[in-house]
């Protein structure tokens, strides 16, 4: 019969953990019953359910300037101290975004990471990411940077295929190089890249292990982030390993006994499961979630940092101190200054994501805008609810459109049976007759308006667009 001991954390006796040693295989294990290629993967099942456990503290790392510009043209310095600057005023002394990781490579990103070093904010921390070269200490070194990531790669497809290693020698190799950072005095933060297609136990928790022993003995901490580098990561219960992100999270807990604090979750959103994915990271016993502003990353992108600031405040219940407007100003600064398009319909930074033109959803909201919209985006985000007109608004609609762009309340609001609201949905009507095909601009609505209900530009000349 197996050991079994009491277990302090979960207060219970449980049969002791099953050690893995390393399974150096002559030939790469690239789990082709699920992973195909000429087909799309498949998600295989065990049944095999893993305990919830949510950490006492989760937090939001930020990788806009290292991932989120692999994926885009490079940032200015004075674009990335913004950026920067965005970040912290959102987290907003909360400690929920606490790190941003930079390149090192060029003297632009060097100059970057100065500027944002000198501000002296306490969050987002600056840290950095190398490839797994001890040279590259070097850099961190001079910079002062206290934490670095290091590029860890662990599926057989990257030690095979791209290092044209074997299992035993990318280990060896990525010890001594987190050996390396721990010599400097530099924390280091071990990217297990392609970990969704990585052997588990026959490379993941052995070299998690060894990790662990190197914390210890040097009495610091060696964190692993977890990467899901093609979006294969799979939240469903009973999801068989590697694709399980629950299997991953807890057997790095469990098995390697990587403290939650130390370990963190990389997603990408190449199969629309970044956000889920995150998330469920966090319940299973990840403190991090790594995200990009936007989820501008490769591909797809990865997990969007204003997404996992809603869910942290979904499953905390609270947003702490953090500004949470300041998400709009952020989209606002990417489509204005960065001239990056954002998609209108995207949750919480999308032109149109709290948009409506049913004509029964408007109808709705001219009772109670509580009605069809998430919760009060205006307070919350300064974002109020939009209302767009076309054929099918209907008086509601136009009603609707009037009370929110001229921010009508109480007994001021116009109600749809208002006969100037029929003037107007005559024009609407003909606008359509005619063939049109588009929304009606805000702008063309406002001239009938002007000509309809003057009194309202009389009311509002000091009204801010």
């Amino acid at each position: 019969m197996a050991r079994v001991e009491f277990n302090p954390k979960t207060n219970l006796i449980e049969q002791a953990a099953y050690k893995y040693t390393l399974q150096d295989v002559p030939e790469p294990n690239l789990y082709r019953e699920i992973f195909p290629y000429t087909e799309i993967p498949k998600i295989a099942f065990n049944h095999r359910h893993v305990p919830m456990f949510v950490p006492d503290e989760i937090w939001i790392t930020d990788t806009t300037f290292r991932d989120g510009q692999q994926a885009r043209s490079p940032y200015t310095v004075e674009q990335i101290v913004r950026l920067f600057d965005y970040l912290h005023e959102l987290d907003n002394d909360s400690g929920v975004i606490r790190q941003t990781e930079f390149f090192l490579y060029s003297k632009k990103d060097r100059e970057a990471v100065i500027k944002c070093m000198e501000r002296g904010y306490k969050y987002p921390e600056v840290t950095s990411w190398i490839r797994a070269r001890k040279e590259d200490f070097q850099l961190v070194k001079e910079m002062g940077i206290k934490e670095t990531g290091i590029l860890v790669s662990c599926s057989d497809y990257h030690i095979f295929k791209k290092l044209n290693m074997t299992r035993k020698q990318a280990m060896e190799m990525y010890l001594s190089i987190v050996e390396a950072a721990l010599e400097h005095g530099i924390i280091p933060r071990c990217h297990f890249e392609d970990i969704t297609r990585a052997d588990f136990y026959g490379f993941v928790v052995p070299f998690a292990n060894e990790l662990m022993k190197l914390a210890r003995q040097a009495n610091m901490p060696v964190k692993i982030r977890a990467c899901d580098t093609l979006g294969l990561g799979v939240s469903y219960p009973g999801v068989a390993l590697p694709r399980s992100v629950q299997g991953i999270i807890y057997g790095l807990r469990h098995y390697a006994e990587v403290p939650s604090e130390w370990l963190e979750w990389h997603g990408h959103n190449d199969f629309y499961k970044a956000v889920v994915n995150s998330g469920t990271a966090w319940l299973y016993g990840a403190s991090a979630v790594n995200c990009s502003l936007l989820g501008i990353g490769e591909r797809t992108g990865n997990t969007p940092l204003e997404a996992m600031v809603i869910e942290y405040a979904q499953l905390r219940g609270t947003t702490k101190n953090m500004r949470l407007e300041v998400i709009t100003e952020i989209a606002d600064y990417f489509e204005k200054e960065l001239d990056y398009e954002i998609p209108p319909r995207t949750p919480f930074v999308g032109r149109a994501f709290n948009a409506t033109r049913a004509g029964i959803h408007a109808d709705g909201i001219l009772k109670d805008e509580e009605i069809y919209n998430i919760f009060d985006t205006k307070k919350i985000l300064n974002r109020p609810i939009v209302i767009a007109v076309d054929a099918h608004s209907g008086l509601a609609g136009i009603a609707a459109w009037i009370n929110t762009y001229f921010r009508l309340e109480g007994d001021k609001k116009i109600d749809k049976r208002d006969p100037r609201v029929a003037k107007i949905k005559e024009w609407v009507d003909k606008e359509y007759e005619n063939g049109r095909t588009t929304v009606i601009g805000d702008d063309e609505l406002e001239m009938v308006v002007r000509e309809v209900m003057p009194e309202l530009f009389k009311m509002h000349e000091s009204r801010v667009k």
